[in-house]
């Protein structure tokens, strides 16, 4: 059956739409998985890390902190000029963040291939006494028989 100009120009357009994200929260989160967006209030920032790359002024710094946010609260890792962004009270909608594991606790992080954007003040509480940073996780080793 033969395809008309028509049907190969709803196609093309199908394959290049983009689709509408479906956010989580974050007590959906689990370890060594990615790709979600949520919206979450900061709640704090506490920078770990700042130094300069080598020598030159011209470098630019390494910095990391770690923030506290959510919808239910989880460390989310901020790095360089995503440390900027991460003020307590604001807003943010992270898309494809990701959960790293650090000292066997969730982590949630953006990197090169996520986008962080601080959007109008989210109408939610914050959900304190649930840290699912606090949560440890242990590697366990299967052996399939």
């Amino acid at each position: 059956m033969a395809t008309t100009g028509q049907q190969k120009h709803q196609q093309q357009n199908k394959s290049t739409e983009k689709k509408k994200p479906v956010f989580v929260k974050v007590d959906q989160l689990k370890p060594g998985t990615n790709g979600y967006t949520l919206i979450a209030k900061v709640l704090s920032s506490n920078t770990v890390l700042q130094k300069r790359r080598a020598a030159s002024p011209h470098l630019r710094q390494n910095r990391i902190a770690e923030c506290l946010v959510g919808d239910e609260t989880i460390l989310f890792t901020a790095r360089n000029d995503q440390v900027e962004l991460m003020k307590p009270g604001t807003t943010v909608i992270l898309r494809n963040a990701k959960i790293d594991m650090f000292k066997g606790s969730m982590r949630l992080a953006v990197d090169r291939w996520g986008r962080i954007e601080v959007t109008d003040p989210a109408n939610f509480v914050v959900k304190e006494d649930n840290n699912l940073s606090l949560i440890g996780y242990e590697l366990v080793n299967v052996v399939e028989e």
